[in-house]
């Protein structure tokens, strides 16, 4: 009998524990479901927030080009700094120095105006002397030949900075088209007073050299990014640049009028140049006296094409760039 109360005794605790337990696995259930309750509305919470909120997102191209146009104004006297000693150093030792940059150019000048005027008795275009208009085509090619195919080298001339990891080597070929442009804005200046001294005294179209200026070292530049990133791989692209200036002065309507020697139908052909728009604009603003807007389509079509010739410099720069030290 004593046994049996035991084993009634033992089975009621059962009964009394699997009680107690299954009341305290209800409770943690409610617990559970009240935080998971809780956690729900919480994230409705959020979600209301975040679509009440605006979200902004930035692209990265967006950023590069942020980024860009602050390192130039950061660096802009680093820039200028290492324009001027590339200016400097690029006629070192020699006994004249920078003399030389002024020479080689005025010779050139002096030779096409004695083969011309004097050799094949070429008369003025239109009421204009010859010198003023040759001179007025002339100067911006000087400009664009030189800087460009000094933007074209600027990473292997300067291949020690290009290793350096501090150094920010995408002001390099800014470096060369600037320290191009001291010699431009000297023949410039000679070309405007020559002018004077022939008749044709500096007004407010003169003004427009800046704009022309200001054109031609955007489309310089950007064609300075793109070759000075394809030449570090493919090192003949300088030669080829330098056989395409050589034919490219005479294709220019620079020493021959375009207009008075081809057919219309071939002048539009010829117009596709950009450098010629840049050519008749200094004739434009120095002998013509007519404003760049009044060219409307013309304008239009080399600011096309500068852009996405500057799009494109910039985009094949950036990818290549990471490559830039282990070829050079």
């Amino acid at each position: 009998m004593s046994a049996d109360k035991d084993n009634i005794n033992k089975d009621r605790e059962n009964i009394n524990g699997k009680n107690i337990n299954n009341e305290g696995n209800s409770g943690a259930n409610k617990n559970n479901e009240n935080k998971n309750n809780e956690t729900k509305k919480d994230e409705n919470k959020s979600i209301k927030k975040t679509s009440n909120e605006k979200t902004i997102t930035v692209k990265p191209n967006s950023i590069n080009k942020v980024n860009f146009i602050k390192d130039i104004y950061h660096n802009k006297r680093l820039i200028l700094s290492l324009s001027k000693n590339d200016f400097k150093t690029k006629y070192a030792g020699s006994m004249l120095g920078i003399i030389w940059a002024f020479v080689q150019p005025t010779i050139t000048i002096a030779v096409y105006w004695f083969v011309f005027q004097m050799g094949f008795r070429s008369p003025g275009v239109a009421e204009y002397p010859f010198i003023l208009w040759l001179m007025a085509g002339l100067v911006p090619w000087f400009y664009f030949s030189e800087a460009w195919v000094g933007g074209t080298n600027a990473l292997t001339e300067y291949n020690y900075l290009v290793k350096k990891v501090v150094f920010d080597i995408d002001i390099l070929p800014m470096v060369k088209t600037i320290s191009s442009i001291f010699v431009h804005i000297f023949f410039t200046a000679i070309v405007v007073l020559l002018s004077w001294a022939y008749g044709y005294r500096p007004d407010i179209y003169t003004l427009q050299l800046i704009y022309y200026i200001g054109c031609m070292y955007v489309m310089v530049l950007g064609l300075s990014y793109l070759t000075s990133a394809v030449v570090c791989f493919f090192k003949d692209l300088t030669q080829i640049i330098n056989i395409f200036m050589q034919v490219g002065v005479w294709l220019t309507p620079i020493m021959w009028d375009i207009n008075a020697m081809l057919p219309p139908k071939w002048v539009k052909i010829f117009k596709l140049n950009p450098i010629y728009y840049i050519v008749d604009g200094f004739r434009d603003a120095i002998l013509y006296k007519r404003w760049f807007f009044h060219k409307i389509a013309w304008t239009s079509y080399f600011w096309i094409f500068t852009l996405i010739v500057f799009w494109l410099g910039r985009r094949v720069f950036t990818k290549l760039k990471i490559h830039f030290a282990d070829v050079l």
